[in-house]
Formats: structure tokens, C-alpha cells, sequence
């Protein structure tokens, strides 16, 4: 599976990795040095927290490394009046009449939490290139239902 992802999302993910590289590995060994001068290794709370934490910082980087070479590069080629990247979207769930705005983003920017959501979601993959007043029929794990496209502003 691809993750599509701008030249910029590209371009972030890099940064991290140069800086998880660079920065953080220095730092880590530094605290495992540390740790290990405090004597006992088998109870060095220390010592097992900076061996973890070294783990988990080059986890990190291997799943950036493997996101970017799997990368399917896109561009916003939508017009200012389609659902795009970066784009705010303001949708009316037919089915209970709410509406509920959404940003469109890549793979690596979702966040539910602030309804940042991913072009490739079943949501964000539907109402892509739809513009305002369009009913949508979103096929979701959860069951079908329709939305209305009643804004989009960009950032």
C-alpha cells in the first residue's frame, strides 16, 4: 500500500529522520553512557528506560524511512471550487442533519482529534474533488450514508 504524500510531507518526514539521526541518537547514547556509570545494570531503572527509549527512536526512524520509499507522490491539482488538499470542508451528514468541518490531508498530518482527515480515509478518498452542494454516498466500515458538501475555504 502506498502512502500519498506532497513533496512537502516528503520533505518533513526527511527532516525527522535527520533529526531522530543526528540529534536524538547523540542524546540517547549519552543517557545509556550515564546510566551505566551508576554501577548494577540488572536494577539501573536508568539504564533499561535509555535502552527503550533508544528502541523506540529507531523504530521511528525505520517506519519514516519505509513511509517515505513506499511514498506515492501527489499534487493538488484541484480548482479553489473542488475538495482538496488542505482544504477545509464544511459537510452535512444527511442521516441527522449536522454539520461537522474537516480538514483534507496526507497520510502523515491526520489527526482525528482535530478532524484532520487523510485523502486515502473513506471519507477524504469520497468527497476528493467534489465541490459545494454535492450529496456523496461515503462507503465506511460502519455503513453507507450521504453527505452534502456545503463549503470548502482553503488554509
Amino acid at each position: 500500500m502506498y502512502n500519498y504524500l506532497t513533496e512537502e510531507a516528503i520533505n518533513k518526514l526527511k527532516e525527522e529522520i535527520e533529526y531522530r539521526k543526528v540529534v536524538l541518537r547523540h542524546k540517547i547514547l549519552e543517557d545509556i553512557k550515564e546510566a551505566r556509570a551508576h554501577g548494577d545494570l540488572s536494577e539501573n531503572f536508568e539504564y533499561k528506560a535509555a535502552k527503550r527509549e533508544r528502541g523506540i527512536n529507531e523504530s521511528r526512524i525505520r517506519y519514516l524511512e519505509r513511509m517515505i520509499r513506499t511514498a506515492h507522490v501527489i499534487e493538488d491539482d484541484t480548482t479553489d471550487e473542488e475538495v482538496g488538499l488542505g482544504k477545509t470542508v464544511s459537510l452535512r451528514f444527511l442521516t441527522d442533519d449536522e454539520v461537522e468541518d474537516f480538514t483534507i490531508v496526507t497520510t502523515v498530518e491526520t489527526d482525528l482529534l482535530n478532524n484532520k482527515i487523510s485523502i486515502e480515509s473513506p471519507l477524504g478518498r469520497a468527497i476528493y474533488k467534489h465541490k459545494v452542494g454535492d450529496d456523496v454516498l461515503i462507503n465506511s466500515p460502519q455503513g453507507d450514508y450521504y453527505v452534502r458538501i456545503e463549503k470548502i475555504t482553503k488554509k
